[in-house]
């Protein structure tokens, strides 16, 4: 029979036995308690997920979101597959799907998932604002990159700054979880602990007088025009790049092609 080689190795899940993993961390804010410390304390094994399709799914694509995702921003997925301890607070621990930067180059988390194209979208990126921040805070990262294939027709990825307060809350939870398992006393399930979410009522607020805001309006303006012909001197240069060129330079400026094929332009002095 044809086998499937995915997903964490047994090796690996039994590590996390002895720790709190990000997947972990959304069950603890949502309140999943019990059954974790039951898993945790070895009084049942984890759910055996290798027959839930969407589970399975989303590990088999977890590479190709990858890709997707470098192809389209131009930005590398490194250290994927790389298991990370918290110096700070060791019984955290992640197995991440990759590091990458944002688009204002800040190092940030990657997660991957896979999710069925009927839900809502903001519902699935605060489902996943547990993992988000447990991980961002193993690596001691301010940002994380959230890359969503939504069923087979449709990719968004998220940028999020991590909220320190509610990393707090993650912080408090987890321990008060682990107390339990280091006390051998079971817990009852508790109250989910949401996210933040954007306010529902928005304000409106003249910066006229603001002179930072007002410096930079005044540079934004004056840029703007600038900023559109820079973008499309750039997508004329990447045009001229053949398949086969690995690397193309002259009046100042170089392009080179990545191994995933994205190409990055640089100035040459």
């Amino acid at each position: 029979m044809r086998s499937l080689d995915v997903g964490l190795t047994k090796e690996q899940i039994a590590k996390r036995g002895g720790t709190i993993g990000g997947s972990d961390a959304n069950r603890i804010m949502a309140g999943d308690w019990f059954p974790l410390w039951e898993e945790k304390t070895g009084r049942r094994p984890g759910d055996d997920l290798s027959d839930v399709l969407p589970v399975m799914l989303g590990s088999y694509t977890e590479e190709f979101n990858r890709y997707w995702y470098e192809k389209q921003t131009g930005r590398d997925v490194t250290s994927e597959g790389m298991e990370a301890v918290s110096k700070n607070v060791p019984i955290m621990s992640c197995t991440l799907d990759g590091m990458t930067k944002t688009e204002g180059g800040k190092p940030a988390i990657f997660e991957a998932k896979h999710v069925n194209p009927f839900g809502d979208i903001e519902n699935v990126v605060q489902r996943y604002m547990p993992q988000l921040h447990h991980n961002a805070y193993i690596c001691n990262v301010d940002w994380a990159v959230l890359s969503v294939l939504i069923g087979t027709m449709k990719w968004e990825f998220f940028e999020v700054e991590i909220d320190h307060f509610y990393m707090q809350s993650v912080l408090d939870e987890e321990a008060r979880f682990w107390s339990h398992v280091e006390n051998d006393t079971p817990p009852t399930n508790q109250e989910s602990v949401a996210p933040p979410k954007t306010p529902e009522k928005l304000i409106e607020v003249d910066m006229a007088g603001d002179n930072i805001w007002g410096a930079g309006a005044a540079d934004w303006l004056e840029n703007k025009d600038a900023a559109k012909k820079f973008k499309s001197a750039e997508s004329a240069l990447k045009d001229l790049m053949a398949p086969h060129f690995g690397r193309a330079f002259g009046a100042g400026v170089q392009i080179k092609r990545a191994k995933n094929n994205s190409l990055r332009i640089t100035e040459v002095k």
